[in-house]
């Protein structure tokens, strides 16, 4: 018995310092847990007794949990039909200002063409207008 308790005593020194295996874990807990336990150690038998009840403890009560994944799937939902709209909407605003230039450039280009044949209206005016000076001119020396 008496190489049994230093054996003990050994043990629990490494379980106190957190060096013990299992298999001497498992050997304190019978000695601690048995009725034959050394007056010196008796402080340590509670503790092992504690440690054996607690594994046997089973927490029975049904326990509730809130599931908070609907209001987050419907977060998730709107978020992302908030998204499409907003990126169909600056698609829309994007097109609608390339029309806006598109139709700028094109009054643009029209006016510039318009210019220009008024220069060429002008130039074939004073043509018309020489052209009948032109002919009163050689109508009169004819006559």
């Amino acid at each position: 018995m008496h190489t049994d308790l230093n054996n003990i005593e050994r043990l629990l020194e490494k379980y106190l310092e957190a060096t013990t295996s299992l298999q001497e874990e498992a050997l304190l807990k019978d000695y601690f847990t048995s009725d034959n336990v050394a007056p010196h150690l008796q402080e340590y038998r509670s503790m092992f007794q504690y440690f054996a009840q607690s594994k046997t403890e089973r927490y029975t009560k049904s326990i509730r949990l809130e599931t908070k994944n609907q209001k987050r799937k419907w977060i998730g939902i709107a978020a992302s039909i908030i998204l499409l709209v907003g990126v169909f909407a600056f698609n829309q605003y994007q097109n609608n200002l390339a029309t806006k230039k598109a139709y700028a450039d094109t009054q643009n280009a029209l006016q510039q063409i318009a210019t220009h044949m008024n220069k060429g209206t002008i130039a074939i005016g004073q043509l018309n207008k020489f052209e009948q000076i032109t002919q009163k001119v050689f109508k009169q020396e004819k006559e």
